[in-house]
């Protein structure tokens, strides 16, 4: 099941659960995972982009030693909320992944990665070492934000 709202998502998982903060990209997916009481979110693995059988399969072995019970997925959206083709690909990876035993939301993640930029940057890191880890800090930017949504719905 694919949710756009949280109150919806929430429902689908009644008994809450750790979650998969997701920011999927052309050529990695940055992963994050939140506590099961839905307090923090933090960075997880970066996964390098192959094809797609595998790239779901990755994040489903992941989903099972994390004991994650939803995904979330960061929805590019322009600046104005419409969508582009970047958002229509991300809501096409979701609908290929419909036949994981996983509700998915998808979240707004404008300014994600600047938010996580910004915040590698105030930690002092090297221009290399944020390339390394950003997809993962802005799926971890993502999902604290959703996260923060579903505690309040």
């Amino acid at each position: 099941m694919i949710f756009l709202a949280a109150a919806d998502f929430r429902a689908a998982l009644p008994g809450g659960g750790r979650l998969l903060g997701l920011d999927v990209g052309t050529k990695t997916i940055g992963t994050a995972l939140c506590d099961a009481g839905w307090s923090f979110a933090s960075p997880a693995h970066l996964i390098r982009r192959t094809k797609f059988t595998q790239d779901k399969a990755a994040l489903v072995a992941l989903s099972l030693r994390q004991q994650v019970a939803g995904w979330v997925v960061g929805l590019p959206l322009n600046l104005d909320g419409s969508d582009s083709p970047r958002t229509q690909s991300i809501r096409a990876f979701a609908r290929n992944c419909r036949d994981v035993d996983y509700p998915i939301l998808l979240w707004d993640e404008r300014w994600s990665t600047v938010s996580a930029e910004r915040a590698l940057i105030e930690q002092d890191m090297s221009r290399a070492k944020r390339a390394e880890r950003i997809d993962n800090h802005a799926a971890a930017t993502i999902l604290q934000a959703a996260i923060d949504a579903l505690v309040m719905v």
